[in-house]
């Protein structure tokens, strides 16, 4: 930008050192480059500014920019249209407050200045501020022009208005190439330091000169007029000259020097057209698409991706050098070859190893490209041996051949297999180098993608394992779930839903949502999950259950807060016993008339506020009804009241629906689908089938032991009458066993024996001692303790819970299917 350029007129070398160019071309114009610390002082100071401003770069560093850059000087006034210039676009003209650092925005103008040690006491500059931020020291960046090389007299440009500006975006020919040349301009500074300066620039606005009121010429180190593209198309010709072996067409000997140049450009424009096009998402399929149709066929005919299995299944990171027994999965093959051709031969999908001595072993192992330019009939017959019944020496015999490493943290994930038809040029050793650099970018996009995929699926998993799998159907009514997480970013949430088999065929149903999200809320929400369980066991009433998880959640600490909702059916009494802790209502469709209706819960406190009591309600059902617990992350909506959401829970829970699971799609399509869901969301529906009367029977027992013969006998007799003969004699023993425990333990309250015939026979004998009995190792010796291992072998399910009264113990059998 501050050397001396080609002009469009002359197509000669610009500007000695001491005197501006006197034909350049607009676009293409010398620049002085100035870089302002954070205390007002040059801290870069290129040629361009020397030769402008008159002080040397030593005179000028670690100087007050304001002394070097005498802006208080103006235009005189004149009558014509070149009159001082408010910068393009409204931006402010003042470069005394950007150096001040007054301005915060980029600014553009004229100005007639005095320049010490100068034969012309006057100059009219034309120049660009861009305030900068970020981590480095510099403040300040000033582009600055003489007026008098945009003075000349080419037919070609028209210079009735001369105006700095700035484009407000960045596609004008050239911006691109200012990020290249920038290390160029400003030598002193690192890498990071220029890239941060030139993406500043690009975003603020590109420099632009106006030269009338509707044309805008864009200033670059490289752009020139409209002529210059004769030259270019020259250099390109004598480049592919030069990289075919043909000689130079005539005329073209003058720009062999350029061509080394134009090659290197072209290169760099090609892998920063792929790494566009690459890594769009982070979906590690489409990665795998972008990456091979990215090179097709601007730099080869076929691109032909193999991973390692770890990164095809997204596991984690592959550890170990690959070796011969190592799998490598073809996942992309892209060609320009008729269509199928290569589909049967090497078919995507398909998993195998390389030999040690083929090339791709050889690139797998040392991690670097492998060139073969051309590929013989004695290699391609090596290569072919690997693969069983299929003949692939049509398909590589004679081609070029480049094989690039996949790599990220020096692990190879992969490789890619290039081919280049025979009558195309052989790949070369700056084909090699290009290759590699663009393998660099393609493994460490597929390895971002890989990384999230192993993330995302840990997070599933371990949301996976804190909900639980609750079967589709309880003691007397029938379940289905859901759960959504609401980013996709985010799987892990404190949304939960839960079922606990209690004594008396009842089921306890939970929903609950823990505020926040992200590993954290999940974890508190496993723990509160865990403990909902585990006092549900004691079946404790829903009120008390609150208060006790309210109560832990004060222990755990005040950081999170949540919401639950905790129900009891009872299908024998056609009740349901509600507690409610800050959480949404649920709600209850009528199986009579498909009514559906939110249930008036009292509201209570979110568990963790602490000191807040719970009040427990019980609401009468009917077989058929339906209850839906969910989440409020599922009928909230920002910027909408929430009362809408949940008449539109109401109303399609009411929806007619072949199934319970289709009856669950119906709601999350109704709900989910408006915008601006972010919350997580837990879908609970139960239908409430109830037990009849007639399917249940109940005795007591007194605490006599001759009761034991009585307890078989009623239950032998009890199951001949529901048709369950083939059930007596598992059911006698296990009673048997029951009621002798019972007896014997009991302290003076009679023994309870239940029967209940549902989706399974189930048997609950209940006693006033609170011991839960265990199971033991017993010896064949021993005459206690052996009960409840025939208990354990003969039932389909058991197990013991605590009562107010006492316990419960209790057995399921399988019914016996019907025929």
């Amino acid at each position: 930008m501050d050397r001396g350029t080609e002009t469009g007129a002359s197509r000669s070398r610009g500007a000695g050192e001491n005197a501006p160019a006197e034909h350049a071309a607009a676009g293409r114009i010398p620049l002085a480059v100035v870089v302002v610390d954070r205390e007002g002082l040059v801290s870069h100071w290129s040629r361009g500014a020397r030769r402008l401003f008159g002080a040397s770069k030593e005179e000028a560093l670690g100087q007050p920019a304001v002394d070097l850059l005498p802006v208080s000087g103006a235009l005189p006034d004149t009558d014509d249209e070149d009159t001082p210039y408010g910068a393009y676009d409204g931006l402010g003209p003042d470069l005394e407050s950007s150096l001040d650092g007054r301005l915060s925005y980029p600014a553009a103008g004229r100005a007639r200045l005095t320049v010490p040690g100068r034969d012309d006491d006057r100059v009219d500059v034309l120049w660009w501020a861009y305030p900068l931020v970020g981590p480095g020291h510099e403040r300040l960046l000033v582009l600055a022009a003489d007026t008098r090389v945009l003075r000349q007299e080419d037919d070609d440009v028209a210079v009735e208005r001369i105006a700095p500006g700035f484009a407000l975006h960045t596609n004008f020919p050239g911006a691109g190439e200012l990020a290249g040349r920038l290390p160029e301009i400003l030598p002193s500074m690192s890498v990071g330091e220029s890239a941060r300066i030139v993406a500043q620039i690009l975003e603020l606005g590109y420099p632009v000169l106006e030269f009338s009121q509707n044309d805008l010429v864009p200033v670059t180190p490289d752009w020139g007029v409209p002529r210059r593209a004769e030259r270019k198309a020259r250099r390109e010709r004598a480049a592919r000259a030069v990289r075919a072996g043909e000689p130079l067409p005539g005329g073209l000997e003058g720009d062999v020097e350029d061509i080394e140049y134009a090659a290197v450009r072209e290169r760099l424009e090609f892998l920063n057209e792929v790494s566009g096009r690459i890594g769009t998402s982070l979906d590690l399929s489409r990665t795998i698409i972008e990456v091979s149709r990215a090179v097709v066929p601007r730099f080869t005919d076929v691109a032909g991706t193999y991973l390692r299995e770890q990164v095809v299944a997204g596991e984690g990171f592959p550890e170990g050098v690959p070796d011969t027994t190592t799998m490598w999965h073809r996942v992309a093959l892209e060609h320009t070859d008729e269509p199928g051709r290569w589909d049967d031969v090497v078919p995507v999908g398909e998993a195998m190893p390389f030999p040690a001595h083929t090339p791709f072993f050889q690139c797998m192992t040392s991690g670097r490209p492998v060139l073969v330019p051309r590929i013989s009939e004695q290699m391609g017959h090596m290569i072919a041996s690997q693969f069983e019944k299929r003949d692939i020496r049509p398909l590589i015999t004679g081609r070029s051949m480049l094989v690039v490493p996949l790599k990220a943290r020096n692990v190879v994930l992969g490789f890619m297999i290039l081919l280049r038809h025979p009558e195309r040029v052989e790949f070369n050793d700056m084909d090699r180098v290009t290759g590699a650099e663009l393998a660099a970018r393609a493994g460490l996009v597929l390895d971002n993608a890989r990384m999230y995929t192993y993330q995302e699926s840990v997070a599933e998993t371990l949301q996976d394992s804190m909900l639980p799998h609750i079967p589709p159907r309880m003691s007397g009514c029938d379940i289905a779930t859901r759960y959504l997480p609401g980013t996709l970013l985010g799987r892990v949430g404190g949304d939960w839903f839960d079922s606990v088999k209690l004594p008396g065929a009842r089921t306890a149903l939970v929903v609950g949502d823990v505020m926040g999200h992200g590993l954290n809320s999940a974890a508190m929400m496993g723990q509160l999950r865990t403990a909902v369980q585990t006092m549900a066991a004691l079946d404790l009433p829903p009120a008390q259950l609150l208060r006790n998880l309210d109560d832990l959640a004060q222990r755990l600490g005040d950081t999170y807060l949540a919401t639950c909702l905790y129900a009891v059916y009872d299908p024998i009494a056609s009740e349901l016993h509600l507690a409610n802790a800050g959480h949404i209502p649920p709600v209850v469709v009528r199986a009579e008339d498909g009514r559906s209706e939110l249930l008036d819960l009292p509201t209570g406190a979110p568990i963790g506020v602490g000191g807040v009591p719970f009040e427990a309600v019980r609401v009468r059902v009917e077989p058929g009804d339906r209850l839906v617990m969910c989440t409020d992350g599922l009928v909230e909506v920002r910027g909408e009241d929430i009362g809408v959401g949940l008449a539109t829970l109401c109303e399609s829970a009411a929806h007619p629906a072949a199934s319970m699971d289709d009856a669950c799609d119906t709601i999350i399509r109704a709900l989910n689908t408006r915008g601006g869901r972010k919350d997580d969301v837990a879908l609970l529906m139960a239908r409430l089938n109830g037990i009849e009367p007639d399917d249940v029977a109940e005795w007591r027992l007194a605490l006599d032991p001759a009761e034991v013969g009585r307890a078989r006998a009623v239950v032998r007799e009890q199951l001949y009458d529901w048709g369950l003969e083939r059930l007596v004699e598992s059911a006698e023993v296990l009673v048997s066993e029951l009621v002798t425990n019972a007896v014997r333990h009991s302290h003076g309250r009679p023994v309870e024996l239940r029967l209940v015939r549902g989706e399974t026979l189930l048997c609950e004998v209940d006693d006033d001692d609170h011991t839960l009995p265990t199971l033991l190792s017993t010896d064949p010796t021993d005459l206690f303790g052996r009960g409840l291992r025939v208990v354990s072998t003969l039932a389909r399910e058991w197990g013991t819970s605590r009562t107010v009264a006492g316990k419960t113990v209790w057995f399921e059998l399988t019914l016996p299917r019907r025929r």
